[in-house]
């Protein structure tokens, strides 16, 4: 390859990189806003919750068609469309008069970022091969670590600027410049079509309906849940409803499949051990990440009075660890394989027990110190893990479906946030709710995060059994193909 076209196709890839990391921070730097948006409007909890999880759920829902649709015609196409919807949205958000119409533009807003989402993994596949995939992913990994750690700091210096009551507009407005400078790399540097866009596009209008009532039901009990006693119990009975259309969905898939047609999900990919596996690790690490994150911003906020930007900096050096492992990982993957990623779950698991070590043993003063300090180990244990498990997970996925396989893949993501976070919040708030005025406040918080912290160690065991788990099967395949 010729060096204008190697450069080229960098470039390419860095303008995709950065319509990524522009999604993600938007998914972490609105919590620090709540506050704001609270006073502005005399939000009641229920709405604010919606300006989170409204957003996940959209997102969630839009990843898998979309991801199909680019898969068949443009990736390049679906990425100019989901930019203009983020950023038209943003721009409504940010102008917002009522808490209506915010709750709209941030459901818009999701639907945007999962047409965009899904279009990066499948052009990185495209992009590049082998060992270069290898580099790709890690330096992607790096730039996503990056973003989703510093989105706290980006919104609590927002609040700072713009002040109490409209410095959450200036959250939304960032948006705009970057996602027209985004739309503008994207027409000027991508290639126009996917390797396979030939022929009529083929949605599987019936699975398309059954996969919304699956997502939507297994997501909204858990972006509902608050740990407040005023939950609604009812909202559990959705889980019959998310097991029942599972069922048919994959039902109708098999069926669909089999009359020779292209089904909406090609569940032939969760034949492919390594992408199944690296599924699985990825669900159950994102269901621990931002609840981890979480967790430790209403400690120090609510537990110890910290200011929402000194808060949101204590895991600034989660993100710069997780990006140099990160693009280490993404150099050394090829060589070292699944290893690095258990390693990687192993140093997080790690910095999860120093962390409440460190919120209950030391002075107040001294723990933002300390626990910034313990997330730089998390960090570099977080790296190893999201880049490299990423690679592995795709490496065995035919070109031609990559947008459908990211897709999935970030679908498992934004699902396992979903669950990890409402389950950690649920414990840390129903603690606080159910010692408040038996105890002195520091002793509810240390209990409220230390329960709260279990539900994320738990996540991580559970991710680190899949990968134990592939790493069992892969040295299998290798004394199989050895003996033979």
């Amino acid at each position: 390859m010729t060096a204008p076209a190697e450069r080229h196709r960098w470039r390419a890839y860095w303008a995709c990189v950065a319509v990524a990391a522009l999604t993600i921070v938007d998914l972490t730097k609105v919590n620090v806003a709540l506050p704001s948006i609270e006073q502005a409007f005399s939000a009641s909890s229920t709405e604010l919750q919606l300006v989170v999880s409204g957003y996940v759920l959209t997102f969630g829902l839009a990843l898998v068609p979309s991801g199909r649709i680019g898969d068949q015609r443009s990736r390049k196409a679906m990425l100019i469309v989901g930019l203009t919807v983020f950023t038209a949205s943003s721009v409504v958000a940010a102008l917002a008069p009522t808490i209506t119409v915010l709750l709209v533009a941030r459901l818009v807003q999701g639907i945007g970022a999962g047409i965009q989402m899904p279009q990066v993994i499948g052009m990185v596949q495209e992009l590049f091969q082998g060992q270069e995939r290898g580099r790709a992913f890690g330096l992607f990994g790096a730039t996503i670590g990056i973003a989703t750690a510093f989105g706290p700091t980006l919104g609590g210096l927002a609040i700072a600027l713009g002040g109490a009551q409209d410095g959450w507009r200036w959250i939304f407005w960032m948006n705009v410049p970057l996602g027209i400078a985004a739309i503008i790399a994207i027409a000027v540097l991508l290639p126009g079509k996917a390797p396979g866009s030939k022929g009529r596009l083929s949605l599987d209008p019936v699975g398309l309906l059954l996969f919304a009532v699956t997502v939507i039901s297994l997501m909204w009990p858990f972006l509902f849940t608050t740990g407040s006693p005023e939950d609604n119990p009812r909202r559990w009975w959705l889980l019959v409803v998310f097991v029942v259309a599972a069922a048919l969905f994959v039902w109708w898939e098999r069926r669909y499949a089999a009359s020779g047609r292209a089904p909406l999900v090609a569940l032939s990919l969760f034949r492919i051990g390594s992408y199944r596996n690296g599924t699985l690790l990825a669900t159950a690490y994102f269901a621990a990440a931002p609840a981890m994150f979480l967790l430790s911003t209403l400690f120090l906020q609510d537990g110890l009075g910290l200011a929402a930007v000194f808060a949101g900096m204590t895991s600034i050096g989660f993100a710069l660890a997780s990006a140099a492992t990160s693009w280490w990982g993404g150099l050394h993957v090829s060589r070292l394989g699944r290893p690095i990623v258990v390693v990687g779950v192993v140093i997080v698991l790690v910095s999860v027990v120093l962390l409440v070590v460190a919120a209950i043993v030391l002075p107040a003063e001294v723990v933002p110190w300390a626990m910034a300090a313990v997330m730089v180990i998390g960090g570099a244990g977080g790296g190893l893990v999201i880049a490299p498990n990423q690679t592995l997970a795709l490496e065995d996925v035919p070109v031609a479906e990559g947008g459908l396989a990211g897709s999935v893949g970030q679908l498992g993501q934004r699902i396992g946030a979903a669950i990890g976070s409402a389950v950690a919040l649920s414990l840390f708030y129903a603690t606080i709710y159910r010692e408040t005025g038996d105890q002195p406040s520091t002793v509810v918080y240390h209990d409220a995060f230390a329960l709260g912290m279990t539900a994320v160690a738990v996540m991580l065991a559970l991710a680190l059994l899949a990968g134990v788990v592939d790493l069992a099967g892969r040295r299998g395949e290798v004394l199989a193909a050895a003996s033979e």
